[in-house]
């Protein structure tokens, strides 16, 4: 990686990272990666607040790092700062209350999970843990075409143009992509932002009555109008981290054993950056 690493580069490389289940531990204990998340919270360039956003909301997907992370100097602070800051977006606003309410309710959890016993089976369907914010719902979608980095990439410049979609994260081995919209957002228009590329084609995952899966094609005759998301200025087409294997299936964004000398290097980037 260049020695001349910006705030963005920095935060995109923690977001992908932090996307991995297999990462989120270990940046959560690092000692410079989630006090640099904190700081990025604060910082004037909107696309660098909401990929750190992603990246903190990707982190809290593991319940063992959510006490952590509440009382991580600043953490709270920070994300009512975003909530109450009139310049921040309607969805970079929404994405801060929905980490809020689950690092609020850490420490809360046995004592809710025994209470919502009857409710198990649910909350199993829930790819996205403790998404208690009733103005945002999860649709699973299953693309087909979804086969390397590059359609990756057209896949999330579609999806960061339509207003509403708050967070989404890629299962590239199924071919899957979960997303978190608000309410009032309809799922067809997740379908019609991918088909549009040409060269890949949604159908919605939902849960049948007997437990299993169900795909739902989209209509392909019916167009439903996508509002454009202008509130968020234009969203990075998304860079690849370097990787000598590209002949293996894609199956994480990145691997913490080959980011450990990265996130050292980002740690020093934030010392300098932050710290005097």
């Amino acid at each position: 990686m260049s020695g001349e690493m910006d705030a963005l580069t920095v935060v995109n490389q923690l977001r992908d990272l932090a996307a991995d289940p297999l990462n989120r531990r270990a940046i959560v204990e690092d000692q410079g990666c989630l006090p640099g998340l904190i700081l990025f919270l604060d910082h004037p360039n909107p696309q660098v607040v909401y990929s750190a956003l992603l990246a903190v909301r990707y982190l809290a997907e593991c319940r063992a790092n959510r006490e952590k992370m509440k009382g991580e100097l600043g953490m709270m602070l920070s994300l009512q700062n975003v909530m109450q800051k009139s310049t921040s977006p309607g969805e970079t606003k929404l994405l801060a209350s929905e980490i809020y309410e689950i690092l609020q309710a850490a420490g809360k959890e046995e004592a809710e999970q025994a209470e919502a016993a009857a409710a198990s089976c649910r909350r199993k369907a829930q790819f996205f843990l403790g998404s208690t914010n009733k103005r945002a719902k999860t649709v699973v979608l299953h693309i087909d075409g979804l086969d390397d980095p590059t359609r990756r990439s057209l896949c999330e410049e579609a999806l960061l143009k339509i207003r509403g979609v708050i967070s989404f994260t890629f299962q590239m081995a199924v071919k899957r992509c979960v997303v978190r919209i608000r309410s009032d957002l309809q799922a067809e228009a997740l379908g019609t932002a991918i088909n549009s590329t040409k060269v890949m084609k949604a159908q919605q995952v939902v849960k049948a009555e007997d437990g299993g899966e169900l795909m739902l094609p989209f209509q392909e005759d019916s167009v439903v109008m996508v509002e454009e998301n202008t509130d968020i200025p234009d969203y990075l087409p998304e860079e690849e981290s370097p990787s000598e294997e590209t002949d293996k299936a894609v199956t994480r964004v990145g691997s913490i054993t080959d980011g450990v000398g990265w996130l050292s290097t980002a740690a020093n980037f934030l010392s300098r950056s932050f710290y005097w």
